[in-house]
């Protein structure tokens, strides 16, 4: 497949996982395209600071206005997941697939795919925020031989293309380290 959409996205750094993702028929117009936009931003931005908090959680300071900071963000931890609970039990997420995707497109099972193939909507719902999904416009590029499709993003913002890029380099930072660790 010598497709230009295709090649430019697998020679991009990716997330590689499994989340809980929706692909569903979408109905576009301008302002719903800005409405995903200005959503997806806010997610992004929850997403990191989140990953932050998680990152920062483990020093070992001695000061006690430092340990009571870490108090308060494990009890503020305690309470995004009471949250997240309540807004969205596991029972109604949409089932967890194994995917790739970074700012340009996503690759889902051909499953996952609605019957009408127009434009998509691809939901994506974080551990870390399920209430909060990424939601992504974008259209059926190609069908894969291994049984998957390629969904092109459709008009992100430069904003949300680039807090995708971080997200993904953050996730990719994070394996390389787990697998530093596991290694030593």
């Amino acid at each position: 497949m010598q497709d230009t959409k295709w090649q430019e996205f697998s020679q991009r750094m990716v997330y590689e996982g499994s989340l809980h993702v929706k692909v569903e028929p979408l109905d576009s117009s301008p302002d719903l395209l800005a409405g995903y936009n200005e959503r997806n931003l806010h997610v992004l931005r929850a997403l990191a600071s989140l990953d932050e908090r998680r990152v920062d959680g483990g020093s070992e300071d001695d000061n006690p206005l430092m340990q009571e900071l870490l108090r308060m963000d494990s009890k503020i931890n305690v309470l995004m997941e009471v949250v997240n609970r309540l807004l969205i039990p596991i029972a109604q997420l949409p089932a967890q697939r194994t995917i790739r995707f970074n700012a340009l497109g996503i690759v889902v099972p051909q499953d996952a795919l609605p019957a009408a193939e127009q434009l998509l909507l691809v939901c994506l719902h974080f551990d870390a925020c399920r209430a909060l999904p990424l939601e992504l416009p974008g259209s059926l590029h190609c069908r894969l031989d291994d049984g998957s499709a390629y969904i092109a993003f459709i008009e992100p913002s430069e904003m949300v293309a680039d807090g995708l890029e971080r997200f993904v380099f953050r996730h990719h930072r994070r394996k390389v380290a787990e697998a530093r660790a596991t290694a030593m």
